[in-house]
């Protein structure tokens, strides 16, 4: 819809925002609905009814569709703010970092709130804290840029595809000079098919369905650009799988295995995964300020989204290997019928945060930079749909 019709602040002002508020605004009264909550004092857990989970459903559906009017949309919206991709990319480490930020304080007090206090208390807090960044974002919402978009991108990247597959009228421009500099590349004979004259079309009087027979330069260099960026994106999928494994995996090792501090001390199964989130907003803060500042300083460049990704890769693999070393000595620790601390999921847990908090934002970056310009809210959006497939 960003890219469509309204643009991202738009987006972020409309109904999306209020669809999320509303989810968790509707979580603590449909606790309480009879028809919703089991037969009270049953010992037996009965399975939900149709009705039961279409309510769950509906809910989960306003939360989802409220996190992607702002989550997805607010880093394009952001980053539109700013002219160098220095800064931008020094947005997208902040943005991230306040994300995180945010996943911490979830997976702590609204856990414990959950936990020990009430159901309809912790989403409660929820629907409090959307509501509040609700009113602080549209009362600053007159200082922003409002980009709108200037028609639809998708209609160009149809009608590029539809011309480059039929091969209708191709016109191969012979002299380089008729092009602009930035579309000079290697690639310049690619859908070749799609690029035609205006005054071809006028001399022979045929303009009937003219913009569906006609396509600029320019669209032809986006189509070419989502297509280079299409493998990187399908091997992101690939290389995240193993994170989302890791992180539900240990998950489940944690509630097998000894998590008591202290007397008064137990430490959720589910909090556990704030290890990885609270390393993830220091090496986050140490890349931007430290790091990538100290490699520009010693190589005299600037560290690359895609060296960035590397980066993380690496210390994906090692945090992999880390894990399968602590679960088989978990379960060497179980066949003599010991507990094991709890302690022991925290170096797979540190090397994991250090992991996403290169990849991550490094992620956003290089879609935001690569896409054209009329889809960065849809460039945005793929690190999202990334986690989607693979948790």
């Amino acid at each position: 819809m960003a890219d469509l019709v309204s643009g991202d602040i738009e987006v972020q002002h409309s109904g999306d925002p209020s669809s999320k508020c509303g989810g968790w605004i509707t979580f603590p009264f449909i606790i309480d609905l009879d028809h919703v909550n089991g037969e009270p004092g049953s010992i037996l857990c009965q399975s939900p009814s149709d009705l039961q989970l279409g309510i769950l459903y509906v809910v989960l559906a306003l939360v989802t569709t409220g996190t992607a009017g702002t989550r997805v949309a607010l880093a394009s919206a952001g980053a539109n703010q700013y002219e160098k991709p220095k800064d931008q990319g020094t947005f997208f480490n902040c943005y991230f970092l306040m994300v995180n930020t945010g996943a911490i304080i979830s997976a702590t007090e609204i856990v414990y709130t959950q936990d020990n206090a009430s159901w309809k208390l912790g989403f409660g807090l929820c629907a409090a804290a959307n509501l509040i960044s609700f009113v602080l974002f549209i009362s600053r919402k007159r200082l922003y840029k409002h980009k709108k978009p200037m028609g639809s991108p998708f209609t160009s990247l149809v009608r590029v595809s539809r011309f480059y597959s039929e091969k209708k009228g191709c016109y191969l421009i012979q002299k380089r000079r008729l092009l602009p500099p930035w579309a000079r590349t290697k690639e310049q004979e690619f859908c070749c098919s799609a690029l035609q004259e205006l005054q071809t079309e006028g001399e022979s009087g045929d303009t009937t369905n003219s913009k569906w027979r006609l396509c600029s330069v320019q669209e032809v260099e986006d189509f070419k650009a989502v297509l280079r960026l299409l493998p990187l994106w399908l091997s992101i999928i690939f290389v995240s799988i193993p994170i989302a494994v890791q992180s539900s995996l240990m998950v489940l090792q944690a509630l097998v295995m000894d998590r008591v501090f202290s007397p008064h001390l137990k430490v959720s199964a589910g909090s556990i995964q704030v290890i990885a989130i609270i390393f993830s907003c220091i090496f986050i803060i140490m890349n931007n300020w430290l790091f990538y500042p100290m490699y520009h300083k010693l190589t005299n460049k600037v560290m690359t989204p895609l060296q960035k990704i590397g980066m993380g890769h690496v210390f994906t693999i090692l945090s992999m290997a880390i894990s399968a070393v602590v679960e088989s000595k978990r379960l060497k620790t179980v066949q003599n019928e010991h507990l094991m601390s709890v302690l022991w999921l925290f170096p797979p847990f540190v090397i994991l945060g250090i992991s996403e908090a290169f990849q991550l934002p490094a992620h956003i970056e290089l879609f935001y930079g690569e896409f054209p310009e009329s889809l960065r809210n849809t460039a945005t959006s793929l690190t999202s749909l990334v986690i989607g497939i693979t948790f």
